[in-house]
């Protein structure tokens, strides 16, 4: 059997204030680790500083062969646990990951991290770097803030976009459009985005 196999995402929790530390040890000893950075600029009142701080603060996520490697991981200095229900560790999805590692490299249209799902209407992405995002719209104005929410941490993730770019899904969804998502038939939506994209 490929041991590829038995590799997956997981998320752990670190010390306040260790994130950067336990990312490197664990790059030192052999470990793939991930942790999102988001470059800020923090204001104080005689200057401006650019800083990376952590996309969620007490989190570093690790791929590894849990059942190998997850010694290794916890006797790494500043590792609290493995993130999970009991014992068992949750396994974070490629696809999480993905979007997280898209997340930090828009840091100009996030706005705040939360820690519970808010109520709202789900929507996907249509088109932009966040495109096939899903998550939970509010209204705030020209733009719409999309809560992006991972329940394996029980993290989210608050950005603008135009509304011109979401797609309501999922059974509160008017029908014709639930059908025509259904059938993977977007692409007048798909256009009417890229024409807001390309309009000046």
């Amino acid at each position: 059997m490929d041991g590829s196999q038995n590799i997956n995402w997981y998320a752990i929790y670190v010390r306040s204030r260790y994130e950067k530390k336990v990312h490197l040890r664990l790059l030192e000893s052999g470990v793939t680790s991930f942790l999102p950075l988001l470059d800020t600029v923090k204001q104080w009142s005689d200057r401006k500083k650019r800083v990376c701080e952590p996309l969620f603060r007490g989190y570093v996520f690790v791929q590894i062969d849990h059942h190998k490697e997850h010694i290794k991981v916890l006797d790494t200095d500043g590792v609290v646990k493995f993130i999970g229900i009991g014992r068992r560790p949750s396994v974070i999805s490629v696809r999480d990951i993905d979007w997280l590692k898209r997340l930090v490299r828009e840091p100009d249209a996030l706005v705040r991290t939360v820690a519970s799902i808010p109520s709202g209407k789900k929507v996907r992405v249509l088109a932009g770097p966040f495109k096939d995002f899903e998550g939970v719209v509010m209204k705030s104005g020209r733009d719409e803030r999309l809560v992006v929410f991972f329940d394996s941490i029980m993290q989210g993730v608050e950005i603008t976009i135009h509304p011109d770019l979401l797609l309501p899904f999922g059974p509160d969804a008017p029908v014709e459009q639930r059908s025509s998502s259904e059938k993977g038939d977007g692409e007048d939506e798909i256009a009417s985005a890229v024409k807001h994209l390309v309009r000046p």
